[in-house]
């Protein structure tokens, strides 16, 4: 198993690019797009499952803030896995955080996300 640590944003996935690009900019029907039926996200330990339900999420998160978000790094950890690494600032509590998306793709659909803290 390779890992490549600050890899270019090109040489992620087309699903994964074409998420992110969505989600940066509020675009949750098009961000749903990349997703399979059965997507899984978790974001702070919770939980939301299928399209639908996770439509809303994106839709919905972090809404009531403003912010700028600016990819940092990006790895693969295997073919289906792939870890990007997100640093908004914002009017949210805190005004910074830098959070890592890690990304499970299955049939060139996001299957699974996870969003966590970046470890300091």
């Amino acid at each position: 198993m390779t890992q490549h640590t600050d890899l270019p944003s090109e040489l992620l996935p087309a699903t994964v690019r074409g998420f992110l690009a969505a989600h940066v900019v509020r675009d949750a029907g098009t961000a749903s797009s990349f997703l399979t039926e059965d997507v899984v996200i978790v974001d702070q330990d919770e939980t939301f499952r299928g399209r639908e339900e996770v439509h809303a999420f994106l839709r919905d998160a972090g809404s009531e803030f403003e912010y700028t978000t600016e990819q940092i790094g990006a790895r693969r950890v295997d073919d289906a896995h792939w870890v990007v690494t997100l640093r908004l600032e914002g009017t949210f509590p805190g005004g910074v955080a830098e959070l890592d998306y890690r990304f499970a793709v299955r049939n060139d659909l996001v299957a699974e996300l996870v969003i966590a803290n970046h470890p300091a």
